[in-house]
């Protein structure tokens, strides 16, 4: 897990101490910037282009709409680490029956297991767009050597040699301006939510939401606070219990910014879709191939090489993520020792579990999936999960008993609540209409 700051002095005295505040505002981005980043994995992005495909600029108003629920949201989990010292399960573990924490923390190895193995077939496909190699004869190479790096390495290597790649992404910007786009299409489908009861229209909705307002970053976002907190030397729970109000409003900043990133990526690569793809009739993705089409108006041919480099870095970035926050999951919930700084030899089940995940996760790329098809149902999947999960992330939010003073407030709740019912609201209209 990649540590942003490894002093033992706290991130308080530490900004305090900082006179430049570029280097302040720098110092406070931390675990709410990497989640914000790791949002744009390749399910992601798979289905912004498939929304941009499918709905053109009607859909842009869910990069404002999600942005102060992800905000939320991720604050909150943020908040519940930070307080608590511990992660999301072992909050469930100490607070809540076996039967809570046992149905939320499968569902949620369920969930990432299943999303990390269509991003390898994600990473796979974009590497045969570089390279003629059969998407299948790739697959099991990438699988072991997520696995190696993730168990034998660093995964503070991978985070900074591959965070580089996404930035490839931010090509999608530039392509919305060097294709022939509507720009009065783009302002009203961006500031008029356009709603449709079909289930083609919802299935849209519920995988963009399913894969921004994600499960795997609720339990990611708790521990790599958690994981902050060991870094600066404090390895003893009662060490990490408790943070100052100057600590979480650091913190909400980090995780605003973290989540305003992922929300600047995603509208543009609606945007692109939609100027390029769905004005040109081409409504749905088949391939990786069709996804690279609309980055043709600012790169041409070197559109393909872009994609693939986008996609490669988000999704090794990504699938440690999955397949990491499921472990920790697992091993809060079972009492095992855990943790990406410990040796293998010392946290062996920990490692069995991400080791164990992650090819599991890889099975799913021999049953003829398409990869592309596989990130928009995976998103949709997600939409389905998250809802009864922040049900139990709110009612924790809300303890006294685990929060003491830092239970949520007024506004939190309302924003965390509306969230819910909207997650839930959604949901449901897409069964009821499913055809």
């Amino acid at each position: 897990m990649p540590h942003i700051k490894q002093s033992r002095e706290s991130l308080e005295a530490k900004v305090k101490r900082e006179k430049n505040p570029v280097k302040r505002f720098f110092d406070i981005l931390g675990p709410g910037l990497i989640t914000g980043a790791s949002d744009d994995d390749p399910s992601g992005i798979g289905t912004y282009a498939q929304s941009g495909a499918a709905l053109g600029y009607a859909s842009l108003w869910l990069a404002w709409l999600t942005f102060p629920m992800m905000w939320t949201i991720q604050f909150i989990c943020a908040k519940i680490g930070m307080v608590t010292g511990m992660g999301l399960a072992g909050v469930l573990q100490k607070h809540y029956p076996r039967s809570v924490l046992y149905s939320v923390v499968t569902a949620l190895a369920i969930a990432n297991t299943i999303n990390a193995g269509v991003d390898i077939g994600a990473i796979a496909s974009s590497i045969n767009l570089l390279i003629p190699i059969p998407i299948a004869a790739m697959i099991l190479p990438v699988t072991v050597i997520i696995v190696v790096l993730q168990i034998w390495g660093s995964y503070k290597l991978i985070a900074n040699t591959f965070k580089w790649l996404t930035l490839a992404l931010f090509a999608y910007l530039l392509s919305a301006f060097f294709a022939h786009t509507n720009w009065h299409e783009v302002l009203v489908g961006t500031l008029i939510p356009t709603v449709r009861f079909d289930s083609m229209f919802l299935a849209v909705i519920v995988a963009v939401l399913g894969t921004t307002i994600t499960p795997y970053l609720f339990f990611w976002q708790a521990s790599h606070e958690v994981e902050e907190e060991i870094s600066m030397g404090r390895r003893r729970l009662r060490q990490r219990k408790g943070a100052t109000k100057t600590e979480l409003k650091y913190a909400n900043l980090d995780v605003a910014v973290g989540m305003l990133f992922s929300n600047v990526v995603m509208y543009f690569i609606i945007l692109s879709t939609a100027a390029t793809l769905h004005q040109n009739g081409k409504t749905y993705i088949e391939s990786a191939t069709d996804a690279a089409e609309a980055l043709r108006p600012l790169a041409g041919n070197a559109a393909y090489t872009l994609l693939a480099l986008g996609l490669i870095g988000a999704g090794l970035l990504c699938v440690p993520i999955l397949t990491g926050s499921a472990a920790y999951a697992i091993a809060e919930a079972l009492g095992w020792k855990h943790g990406l700084d410990e040796k293998p030899r010392r946290a062996k089940l920990f490692y069995g579990v991400i080791a164990a995940s992650t090819f599991i996760g890889m099975l799913i790329n021999f049953i003829g999936i398409n990869p592309i098809k596989a990130l928009f149902w995976t998103a949709i999947i997600n939409g389905f999960l998250a809802p009864p999960i922040l049900v139990v992330i709110m009612l924790i939010a809300n303890n006294k008993a685990v929060l003491r003073q830092e239970v949520n407030g007024r506004l939190t709740n309302l924003m965390g609540w509306l969230t819910t019912l909207v997650m839930f609201a959604a949901a449901i209209a897409l069964v009821l209409t499913w055809r």
